[in-house]
């Protein structure tokens, strides 16, 4: 059974920083790249960011071009989000997921994500 634990969520100042992390276990067929997306709250849900877990090719959104880097982990299924920077607008709930094919420039669209985890909250607030 396909797991998805996201973590690193947390109340962070302005300008501050956090690393999020994401493992995925349990999926018996190869997966190609992770993505993590965000519900801010009262707002639509965002895909942010992806990678391909092979090729290594990165997506960013506009919104947070610059100032977030994702990376691969040392296992294979698992990916850091690297926040810098963080802005009020950032706050919300994160997750992150798994998609099967090479959709990683359709990241924003999020249609490829096959499941996703419980999420993680980020508060950016002074």
């Amino acid at each position: 059974q396909l797991q998805v634990v996201e973590s690193g969520g947390d109340l962070v100042q302005p300008g501050g920083s956090l690393r999020l992390s994401c493992v995925v276990s349990g999926f018996t067929l190869n997966y190609y790249g992770i993505g993590w997306f965000r519900q801010p709250p009262g707002k639509e849900r965002e895909g942010i960011s992806c990678i391909g877990l092979s090729d290594g090719d990165t997506y960013y959104a506009d919104s947070v071009k610059g100032r977030f880097t994702i990376s691969r982990g040392d296992a294979k299924n698992t990916v850091h989000l690297q926040m810098d920077n963080l802005k009020p607008e950032d706050t919300g709930v994160y997750y992150c997921a798994p998609y099967g094919i090479a959709a990683t420039m359709r990241c924003a669209e999020q249609t490829d994500f096959i499941s996703w985890g419980q999420g993680t909250q980020v508060t950016v607030s002074s």
